[in-house]
């Protein structure tokens, strides 16, 4: 496998050399440069062609916004890292990276020794440098696949249908079998789990949610606190239904997202008439090392809404989501996942396709349909 080429980008040069030598331990990677300003890291860019940068989202001159700005328009093949203040600004910057295409973020540590924040930052930096290798691997296998151009395709071509979302079951043997839609009774509820892609993925399917779905979404980000409120106001500015940080206390209300708050767990109780439910706000343990966690609330989903809700898991490392989606399943839960071609990382939707226990599979740009078609009984 050829090795990672890094170029980092950042304007203090503490962070310049804990990175790079993070870097210089991993194998497989190679560090071909550093840039104090944004203005710099383009030029370097275009000059050494690195496979990915990490970038300080808040520098002088040309912040890591207008970096990843210029990298959309000219290098679009060149991935990014981004490193992150926990402040407010730097939640909403982060944001703003993610939804461009950033990767992943880091946040800055903010106390502690040259060797504990080292140490910190490696923790968090190789499996995003494993998930990335990952998908440049899938990516340039899929650069060798045949194509039609759309232009000059004929109107039943392939190439000018949208991507299907497929229909899956298991037989009494446990194989996966594609079948025709099954016409079930809608659901009450959906709830989303997300991680690596998750900010880019979300800004792209949730305003096709329409403003009268009938139902409360509840979502499953993973990410530190101040993160997760810089993106509830993101999504609020960009969608049709109400979204917002989620309160401890506070009633389900249908056309409203409510998004776990970093650093907490968030799962859903039965009201004191024992109609209402509620939102509880904890901090009990991470579980798979996520907190929030899918898993978390996806149990409590499990317990209250049997045979009324809609599971979706999506983009990301990892396997949280895995048990709560099967005991989502296993109480009548209608459940879709993410394709992996859309997917920024396929990880979390991998093994419940895998173990039958999802009921559509679909492209990014079709899950809000399916979603919605799961509330209202859409044809």
């Amino acid at each position: 496998m050829n090795r990672l080429r890094v170029l980092i980008v950042d304007d203090t040069i503490l962070y310049r050399k804990i990175v790079g030598d993070v870097l210089s331990d991993i194998p497989g990677v190679e560090v071909v440069g550093t840039a104090n300003n944004g203005k710099i890291a383009m030029n370097k860019i275009v000059s050494l062609k690195p496979d990915l940068i990490t970038l300080d989202i808040e520098m002088p001159e040309m912040n890591g916004i207008e970096v990843l700005e210029q990298i959309q328009e000219k290098t679009p093949y060149v991935g990014a890292i981004v490193l992150s203040t926990l402040t407010h600004e730097g939640g909403e910057m982060t944001i703003k990276a993610l939804e461009l295409g950033a990767f992943d973020f880091i946040p800055k540590p903010q106390s502690g020794t040259m060797a504990e924040n080292s140490k910190a930052v490696k923790d968090l930096l190789v499996p995003m440098l494993k998930a990335f290798s990952r998908r440049k691997e899938i990516q340039n296998i899929l650069k060798g696949k045949p194509f039609i151009k759309r232009e000059a395709a004929g109107k039943d071509s392939p190439a000018n249908k949208s991507p299907k979302s497929l229909k899956y079951t298991t037989d009494v043997a446990g194989r996966i079998e594609k079948i025709p839609a099954v016409r079930r009774l809608k659901s009450e509820i959906v709830v989303i789990g997300i991680s690596t892609g998750g900010p880019n993925a979300l800004a792209k399917m949730m305003p096709d949610i329409p403003h009268d779905i009938g139902a409360p979404i509840l979502i499953v980000q993973h990410m530190p606190p101040i993160f997760t409120k810089s993106l509830a106001k993101s999504l609020d500015a960009k969608c049709a239904i109400d979204v917002r940080e989620a309160r401890d206390g506070e009633r389900l209300a249908s056309n409203t997202a409510l998004i776990a708050p970093g650093g907490k767990q968030m799962k859903v109780v039965a009201g004191a008439d024992g109609k209402d439910r509620i939102i509880r706000i904890t901090d009990d343990p991470p579980e798979n090392s996520c907190k929030p966690s899918v898993d978390y609330l996806f149990r409590s989903i499990s317990h209250h809404y049997i045979g009324r809700a809609t599971g979706v898991i999506m983009t990301g490392m990892g396997s949280d989501g895995t048990i709560g989606i099967k005991l989502m399943k296993r109480n009548g839960s209608f459940i879709i996942a993410q394709d992996e071609d859309s997917c920024t990382v396929f990880g979390m939707p991998k093994v419940p396709i895998a173990t039958g226990s999802v009921d559509v599979v679909a492209p990014l740009e079709n899950i809000a349909r399916e979603i919605t078609s799961t509330v209202k009984k859409l044809a």
